[in-house]
Parts: C-alpha cells; sequence; structure tokens
C-alpha cells in the first residue's frame, strides 16, 4: 500500500459477504478474529492499520503513481531474483507445509531438495565461494 491508501470491505454494507474465496483467504493472512472485525466492522483501514494487522507486507514511501510503482517493483525483485528452479522448489515446499499432514510435507520436501541438489544453482554458487550470509 501507498502511505495514503486505504482499503475497505463494504460487503456487509451490500447484504452480502465476499465471494469466490475473498472471506476464507482473508482469514488465511490476517486470522479469524481480525477478519470477522474488518468484514463484519466495515473498516476502513488505512496503511498502517493494514500493516500491523498483517493485510499488508510493506507500506511504500511515495503515494505518486510512478513512484510507488517503481517502488512496489524494486520490493517485488528480492523474492523474484535467483535460479527459476530453486524458487520453484521453495514455493512448492512451503505450499506443501501449508496443505500437507507434517510427514508428507517432510517427505516432499525432501523429494524437492533432492531437485535442486548439485543442480547448475549449486554448482554455481559453490564456484563462487561466496558468503551466504549477506
Amino acid at each position: 500500500m501507498t502511505p495514503e491508501s486505504k482499503i475497505r470491505f463494504v460487503h456487509k454494507e451490500m447484504g452480502i459477504i465476499p465471494s469466490w474465496g475473498g472471506t476464507t483467504r482473508l482469514v488465511e493472512i490476517i486470522g479469524s478474529r481480525q477478519a470477522l472485525k474488518v468484514l463484519s466492522g466495515a473498516l476502513k483501514l488505512d496503511s498502517k492499520n493494514a500493516l500491523n494487522i498483517g493485510m499488508v507486507e510493506e507500506v511504500l514511501q511515495s503515494s505518486d503513481e510512478a513512484k510507488s510503482l517503481e517502488e512496489a517493483q524494486e520490493w517485488l525483485r528480492q523474492f523474484i531474483q535467483g535460479p527459476p528452479e530453486v524458487i520453484r522448489a521453495l514455493k512448492k515446499s512451503v505450499s506443501s507445509g501449508r496443505e500437507l499432514y507434517l510427514e508428507e510435507a517432510l517427505q516432499n520436501e525432501r523429494d524437492l531438495l533432492g531437485t535442486v541438489w548439485g543442480g547448475p544453482a549449486t554448482l554455481e554458487a559453490i564456484a563462487k565461494k561466496g558468503k551466504f550470509n549477506k
């Protein structure tokens, strides 16, 4: 969100509830207690409040459209830079940790490690002899 952004779920005032997974996903993101408050109160949240309850990850510095877009793209780069096969494996591992029983998730994690272990990204990292505590 930008510093001047506001977000509000007005469904209650329209006589409906969020659908297409809106309620369910909101509960996943901010928890049932906060979701019930936000939805039943039709609360208007500014960026600070949305950040405090975990609805947003970051509040950008600028509210200017061009600057905030640039800032958001820069923020997103940290999550997408890197070997695609490793990013894919991380996403699958995190998803399985949330969706599967513990033993299944652990086995999936081991299997996924096997897909990247000794691969190009690992070999490149070893060749660089870099420090991994940047």
